[in-house]
């Protein structure tokens, strides 16, 4: 292709170069506006320069790719409402035979969850429970961090609602559900397993070290409790105001009091009738909710005169609040004719929850079949968004809220811009150079256009390499036969999904759980660029040399 005129082509390459820019160093110091307003800026100037014409840049937004998007967010909302991340997160902890056996959990919990629910959302959800379980078995969290990362990367890789480059992929070059599955799956596995293997090389020494149980040094230190870890519940950070339905308890909640985190301290300040408890559960509720300047009094008075009388506890802090407590006799506080109507409720809330959630399943389930049959992909998650919707029988408008609309218009100029960049010509001309030595119909070629995604998928993001790459390197699988075609396909997905492992910048999952790790309370770590540089150089050579073995011979 010729390259288009010279104002052009420089007028296209600055306004890529400043989306490029604000997408991969959104903060910087000149203009930190973000991703999603520098993808709108770069795909602006595409039209102010006279790139292409405002027609083009409509007719250049992939609508089918945003439905998609759009779809698979719903459903992943309704998802984590009805408590499927927290039944993962169970998964890691129950009856587990030590550290190496919580790494393997780890890599495939996630790996298999990010292929169904996109990586991003996996790490946004999984971080900081893997933070407290280490904390509490006093394990060093960058394994575990590591872990989470790698293999939702490589998890992602399998099918095409796994990660965004994916779905780009798969609208465009028409490839099924099912082919794609069976195309990637081998190599995911073996992918995740050698991820494993890499992990336990790297780290067994700190892995094997013993717990040191050292009643004095514990008392100092803030470990994380069985039943906090237990209770812990999974909101992502796009769905921050999102209310889990779990129980009685979750579903009679109100909205507003899990937005100010009142429900979860409810919990805790549950008061029984019986004996001392009442007073060790006041002073615990009073210490929680207390400011660290606080001084605190409790003071207990029982009128001992009485078997049957009630007790009374009185709380006095410096801003002169008290709290009086008082545990009535049990028959008066729970009449006898008022417990079956009680049980009743409980029972027929709990029915409701129970059928909710199944409803939730099954519909992703129903999502799931309808994608493996090979039917619209973008249609299907639209489909099953609205029976969710429905299914809710409440305004749709606070699940909707929860979307991430700014992805959607990230990825709405991305498309412009990227397609106002191949009008310049630049692409097609860098192509002509490299592509008769990446042809893949050998070996040579195949591994120069594994180096190629690999290093544009850490300079430019993969999704814009995906754009960048994909029609070209499918033209020139094509001339080869149809069956290279959807080959080429295949490699550009799993190489530039597990180049995100490289770098720290590499891959959005690996930003979640670097900044889920650092700004967790309590137990927060620090995951350097240079600590995930020392394991995701060599991660990310090994397994893609394995995984383009695998895929190749399909």
């Amino acid at each position: 292709m010729v390259l288009a005129s010279t104002p052009k082509v420089v007028l296209g390459c600055v306004a890529f170069v400043i989306f490029w820019v604000l997408a991969v160093f959104p903060s910087v110091p000149f203009l930190p506006v973000g991703r999603t307003a520098g993808s709108l800026l770069g795909a602006m100037l595409m039209v102010l320069f006279r790139v292409m014409t405002p027609e083009e840049a409509y007719a250049a937004i992939d609508l089918p790719i945003l439905g998609l998007l759009f779809g698979t967010m719903v459903v992943s909302i309704f998802l984590e409402r009805a408590d499927m991340f927290q039944y993962l997160g169970s998964m890691l902890s129950w009856k587990s035979r030590g550290s190496k056996d919580l790494l393997f959990r780890v890599c495939l919990v996630s790996a298999v969850a990010s292929a169904l629910f996109t990586n991003d959302t996996t790490c946004v959800v999984l971080t900081e429970f893997i933070l407290k379980v280490a904390r509490q078995n006093n394990l060093p969290p960058q394994p575990f961090l590591l872990a989470l990362a790698s293999s939702s990367n490589i998890g992602s890789s399998a099918t095409p609602i796994g990660n965004p480059q994916n779905l780009v992929i798969a609208v465009t070059s028409g490839i099924s559900f099912g082919s794609f599955l069976f195309g990637i799956f081998p190599a995911m596995i073996v992918g995740v397993l050698t991820n494993v293997f890499i992990l336990l090389c790297y780290f067994w020494k700190y892995l094997s070290v013993e717990k040191v149980r050292d009643q004095e040094a514990a008392a100092h230190e803030l470990v994380v409790a069985d039943d906090e870890v237990s209770s812990h519940r999974f909101t992502p950070a796009r769905m921050s105001h999102a209310s889990s339905v779990n129980g009685d308890a979750d579903y009679m909640r109100s909205d507003s009091m899990t937005r100010a985190g009142v429900g979860d301290n409810l919990r805790s300040r549950s008061y029984n009738s019986e004996g001392d408890r009442d007073i060790q559960v006041a002073i615990r509720s009073l210490r929680a909710s207390s400011m660290s300047q606080e001084m605190v009094e409790v003071s207990t008075v029982c009128d001992r005169g009485r078997d049957d009388g009630p007790r009374k506890v009185t709380r006095t802090t410096s801003h002169q609040r008290s709290v009086i407590i008082e545990d009535a006799p049990e028959k008066e506080a729970f009449p006898d004719k008022e417990k079956p109507q009680e049980e009743e409720e409980v029972k027929r809330k709990t029915w409701k929850v129970f059928v909710w959630k199944t409803a939730v399943y099954l519909t992703t389930l129903g999502m799931l079949i309808a994608l493996l049959m090979g039917l619209n992909m973008s249609w299907s998650a639209i489909t099953a968004a609205l029976v969710l919707l429905a299914l809710d029988f409440t305004d749709a408008q606070a699940c909707l809220e929860k979307v991430s609309y700014s992805l959607l218009i990230f990825f709405c100029g991305m498309f412009i811009t990227v397609d106002g960049f191949n009008r310049t010509g630049i692409p097609n001309a860098l192509w002509e150079l490299v592509e008769p030595h990446a042809r893949i119909d050998s070996a040579k070629g195949i591994a120069l256009l594994a180096v190629v995604i690999l290093f544009l998928s850490n300079v430019a993001s993969n999704v814009p390499t995906v754009l960048l790459l994909g029609t070209r390197v499918a033209a020139s699988a094509r001339a080869i036969s149809p069956a290279s075609e959807k080959k080429a396909w295949l490699i550009l997905a799993f190489v530039s999904t597990v180049a995100g492992n490289l770098t720290l910048l590499g891959s959005a999952a690996n930003l979640i759980v670097c900044e889920q790790a650092r700004r967790a309370q309590f137990h927060g770590y620090n995951l350097t660029f240079w600590s995930h540089l020392r394991f995701g150089v060599p991660s990310t050579i090994i397994i893609t040399a394995i995984g383009l073995l695998i895929v190749v011979s399909y």
